[in-house]
């Protein structure tokens, strides 16, 4: 079957060359409208990200994410490892809401939310064509000789993209470790926690990596969101599309030429003058339609918005817009599958709700000890339990004791008689009971135990109680 020429570009990525080398992409620096939105949003975004392990709600870190001990701070609401469950609920809630996102709006959290993205292209970029120059003159020196001019720009450039990898990796760890950690490493030096550099070390190095060389192959090879757009766009999402019907018209596109009138010739509105893919920091040619490297980051609509005003012709031939909108001229509809994804959303959020207020600051777990059955102690039986109190909130608990609810007996707890669990803390130990045989139902009693800080009852504990069937 013989191929479509206009989808040959399909078998290709703007960022390999014909051998399969790396081809690097010298996007022009961007200006307009969205460009604008995207600055300030980003910078935003920028203070946000940065921030946010050094914010603390109620004593607790905003936003941590500590993999090696399993504590998660979500908006300054700690996750222990018993709350995991929530941690998993919140990041459904977070992909389904990307995926809502996209079937609305295409990859636009790619060109406009994305860190990676963000980082490019108003951080790292934005050094490069302040040292380097725009497009025709990093392609200039990127193509002379090593000499004096090269080495001092380029040096330069990576120097600063090392100093700034290595800002990024520290809030990274700031985020794994919390910042309370980080700082105090940083206090007592490097040759205290010398795993501590070699991590950061590696963090940095991953970093430089990307933002000095691999850069957008990021969003192409490496970003399995981009791979879901294949699956979650249709016609009726909207994305940053060309116009098609009015570019191309009956004649297709051609140069300008300010002498005739293209709407007597059956021209196009498309003068072909590439600026949109000179822009692109994909490096795509958005007039091919929908592509898997385009991340909706709106250059080329400022860039042909910029063309269309030079030489007098409307605006919007590139836009955000649905294919059913350019292709039939139809009005935006909230289908069936966004209706479907909104009500899983709306579903998730309820459930995540409903078990934040469930969730207790306060767990206590009372076990009885596996493979212990009970004692006889006169006419007393006794059973041994393990503890284990975890204490979600901020403030230290002093004076932790147990009471018996519903039934007579005695609690003791081994060892140690003032428990004391810390803030963010954990504590466990041993304890029996003794009940009066006669007190006894039958041979396996539920126990209710109330947990007390003081005179402040902080927890409820159920358990069981085992004893002999008969007392004949």
């Amino acid at each position: 079957m013989s191929k479509l020429p206009d989808e040959a570009f399909r078998d290709t990525i703007a960022t390999i060359d014909e051998e399969g080398n790396r081809k690097f992409i010298f996007p022009k620096k961007p200006s307009g409208k969205f460009y604008d939105y995207r600055k300030w949003l980003s910078y935003f975004l920028l203070i946000i990200l940065i921030a946010n392990p050094f914010i603390k709600v109620n004593g607790n870190q905003f936003m941590m994410f500590n993999v090696l001990e399993r504590r998660f701070n979500i908006f300054g609401f700690p996750f222990w490892p018993q709350d995991f469950y929530l941690f998993v609920i919140s990041m459904i809630v977070g992909v389904v809401f990307v995926i809502l996102f996209t079937v609305i709006f295409g990859r636009i959290f790619c060109g406009w939310i994305c860190p990676q993205t963000i980082f490019l292209e108003m951080v790292f970029r934005r050094i490069e064509y302040w040292i380097e120059g725009d497009r025709g003159a990093q392609i200039r020196l990127s193509k002379q000789e090593w000499n004096a001019e090269k080495i001092r720009k380029k040096g330069f450039k990576w120097f600063i993209f090392l100093i700034i990898s290595f800002g990024i990796a520290n809030v990274f760890l700031a985020y794994l470790i919390s910042s309370d950690e980080l700082i105090k490493m940083i206090e007592e030096g490097p040759e205290n926690h010398l795993s501590t550099l070699i991590s950061l070390s590696i963090f940095t190095g991953v970093f430089y990596f990307i933002f000095t060389w691999f850069r957008e192959q990021v969003c192409i090879i490496a970003c399995p969101y981009g791979r879901l757009q294949g699956v979650l766009l249709d016609n009726k999402s909207i994305n940053v599309a060309y116009d098609f019907v009015r570019g191309e018209k009956e004649s297709g596109r051609a140069k300008f030429n300010k002498q005739e009138d293209r709407s007597t010739t059956g021209k196009g509105d498309c003068i072909d003058c590439k600026q949109c893919v000179q822009v692109c920091p994909t490096g795509i040619d958005i007039r091919n339609g929908t592509q898997l490297e385009c991340v909706n980051c709106t250059a080329c609509i400022d860039e042909c918005d910029s063309i269309m005003e030079t030489v007098g012709l409307p605006k919007g031939l590139i836009r955000y817009a649905s294919e059913d909108e350019i292709e039939k001229n139809a009005k935006f509809k909230f289908t069936a599958r966004m209706k479907g994804y909104s009500a899983v959303l709306f579903i998730l959020i309820g459930i995540l709700v409903g078990l934040l207020f469930l969730r207790t600051d306060v767990e206590a777990v009372i076990l009885r000890l596996p493979g212990q059955l009970f004692q006889h102690k006169g006419d007393n039986i006794s059973n041994i339990y393990t503890f284990k109190i975890i204490n979600k909130t901020n403030d230290d608990f002093n004076d932790i004791h147990f009471k018996l609810v519903g039934i007579k007996g005695t609690l003791k707890v081994v060892g140690e008689q003032d428990l004391k669990v810390p803030k963010q803390g954990m504590k466990g130990g041993t304890l029996f009971i003794e009940i009066n045989q006669y007190l006894l139902e039958s041979d396996k009693t539920k126990l209710e135990i109330e947990v007390y800080d003081g005179n402040k009852k902080i927890e409820t504990s159920k358990t069981s109680f085992l004893s002999p069937r008969s007392f004949d």
